[in-house]
């Protein structure tokens, strides 16, 4: 058996052929890759590998980028920093995880897995390694708020994000509706705040307000380099945005 390992952490690497040497002492490593551009390139220029073992996070981006650039012709059993919930919400038939730091009885029982379905049809584990990195792909693309909960009238309300105008910190952290409605919610910080919103729909404008790009109405350029932003549901708003963040302001406005 001829196996690949994809891994950019050395001692990571050592480990997993010692263990594979362990387990399957006729076992050929035929090489140890640390990146998504060094895999591609191999990967381009070499026979197939029975196996791959491939890391998810490379030091140039994360290993299902790998097969955005070349097909693929060999099993995979990924290894992994994450935890077990996700572990088994991903499990595949074709492939398998191996959690970091890596345990020589689940090795044993991924490469088991890995003999069970070698001789499975080429269309099959395909299939399923597609799935598999689309599950993958979901998993790290960032998950954004599309409502927040306010109190209104001794209730909870969720509000939906394009009812969201801006946010501000007035010793509380209120939302301020479309409609110019000020309602409280529970966030503790606008920085908290920062972490859950959409950055292409919502502007840290400044350390108090955070606004909506679908609200802002006009906005003035100073001389001193501030921008001084006017929104649609309060005309005698101003809102300040920083010299330092002008620029970045004008960027992410012009999308």
């Amino acid at each position: 058996m001829k196996a690949l390992i994809i891994e950019d952490e050395i001692l990571i690497a050592k480990n997993l052929s010692r263990l594979l040497k362990q387990i399957e002492p006729a076992i050929e490593i035929i090489t140890v890759l640390d990146s998504v551009s060094a895999s591609v390139k191999w990967l381009k220029e070499n026979p197939a590998p029975d196996l791959i073992f491939m890391d998810i996070q490379l030091s140039d981006g994360v290993s299902f980028d790998i097969f955005n650039q070349v097909k693929i012709e060999s099993p995979v059993i990924f290894t992994t920093a994450y935890n077990e919930y996700a572990i088994r919400a991903f499990k595949v038939n074709s492939v398998d995880y191996l959690l970091k730091p890596i345990d020589k009885d689940q090795l044993q029982k991924a490469l088991d897995k890995f003999k069970k379905y070698f001789g499975v049809k080429n269309e099959v584990a395909e299939s399923q390694l597609k799935l598999l990195l689309d599950n993958l792909q979901h998993k790290n693309t960032p998950r954004y708020k599309e409502r927040f909960l306010a109190h209104y009238k001794g209730g909870i309300v969720p509000i939906a994000e394009n009812r969201a105008a801006y946010f501000v910190k007035d010793t509380l952290i209120y939302l301020v509706t479309t409609d110019n409605e000020k309602l409280v919610t529970d966030y503790a910080t606008i920085d908290e705040l920062e972490e859950v919103v959409n950055p292409e729909k919502f502007f840290r404008a400044n350390r108090q307000t955070m606004i909506a790009v679908e609200q802002v109405d006009a906005y003035k350029k100073h001389d001193t380099g501030k921008i001084e932003v006017h929104l649609k549901c309060d005309k005698n708003l101003r809102i300040d945005v920083s010299r330092e963040k002008a620029h970045t302001f004008i960027d992410w406005i012009d999308k």
